[in-house]
């Protein structure tokens, strides 16, 4: 595997940040793990060493640090969500244009096995499609408060944007979706912030979806039903696991899955791009450049929220 000459600056020393750099440098790379509240951004701007970056920092912190990658022609990964708003995501990646097509957007549940199968399937006789991912906020991570975080924020918080990979995968099995509505719930104690949303979307052959995400449910949930004339298929992301059922009965397939090795296969590519070499064509893959409707859908629907209630839940 060819590497970058130089350095990859991996911005972000939070749980993230500190998975990309352990990966990379399992990867053979020469890895840079910098805090974003102590970094010298001059200093780091005037660097002749570095070969990319990965910017793991807050969802807020994207624009600088992309404008300075564009300047300096470093190619970079950047975490998503790119951004909350639709004018913040066209300046987002207007300022990356000189090195999107080297760059990756941090959607790595495209190589989810399950995913994979999907994208290589026939889904044209699609009518319905539901998406759901749900998780108790408050069990995610030792030592760690919700209240406390920047996903608790009334500007660039809430579950839309912390759990939008959903929003991504739909758009990546059915491209060119259309938003018709979004409902959220929200919380007393924390305004403007949805703790349960969801999308209702359309496919440009007409098939009508729910994309439904939460911070609420007691059991992990995350899973894709497409229902279509000849089939109904079952996607469990978590069990990794693929159920066909037709009029003749049912089949399971389930696939080795580690969740790392999706971060590993996100890097692996990245690095390839970042040395300047080609790659086999794969419309999965998150290239900066071929990720725009992403993120304005994302954004879009963000700004689209309506909310209709508010949970109890003791956060």
């Amino acid at each position: 595997m060819v590497m970058p000459e130089g350095v990859i600056a991996v911005i972000g020393a939070g749980s993230i940040g500190k998975r990309h750099a352990g990966n990379l440098a399992a990867l053979g790379a020469r890895v840079e793990l910098l805090p974003w509240r102590s970094l010298d951004r001059a200093a780091l701007a005037a660097r002749d060493d570095i070969a990319a970056m990965v910017i793991a920092t807050e969802t807020p912190i994207r624009l600088e640090l992309i404008r300075l990658c564009s300047a300096r022609n470093w190619p970079f990964y950047a975490e998503k969500p790119l951004a909350w708003r639709v004018d913040q995501a066209r300046a987002i990646h207007a300022a990356a244009a000189p090195v999107a097509a080297r760059s990756m957007v941090g959607f790595m549940m495209r190589w989810h096995p399950v995913v994979r199968a999907l994208a290589a399937m026939d889904l044209s006789d699609t009518f319905r499609i539901h998406a759901e991912i749900g998780h108790d906020v408050r069990q995610w991570r030792a030592n760690w408060r919700f209240a406390d975080s920047y996903a608790a924020r009334a500007e660039g918080g809430g579950v839309l944007l912390d759990l939008c990979h959903e929003v991504d995968l739909v758009q990546a099995l059915f491209a060119g979706l259309r938003l018709h509505d979004v409902r959220s719930l929200g919380h007393a104690g924390f305004p403007g912030v949805d703790f349960a949303t969801s999308l209702h979307v359309t496919t440009p052959t007409g098939a009508a979806g729910r994309i439904a995400m939460d911070y609420l449910s007691p059991v992990f949930v995350r899973r894709l039903v497409i229902s279509g004339l000849t089939r109904r298929i079952e996607a469990d992301l978590l069990a990794s696991r693929l159920t066909i059922l037709t009029g003749e009965g049912q089949g399971v397939q389930d696939f080795p899955f580690e969740r790392n090795d999706m971060f590993l296969s996100a890097m692996r590519e990245f690095l390839v791009l970042a040395a300047g070499e080609a790659l086999p064509e794969d419309p999965l893959r998150p290239r900066f450049d071929r990720m725009e409707a992403s993120s304005l859908l994302i954004a879009s629907a963000w700004e689209a929220r309506r909310f209709e209630g508010a949970t109890a839940m003791a956060i």
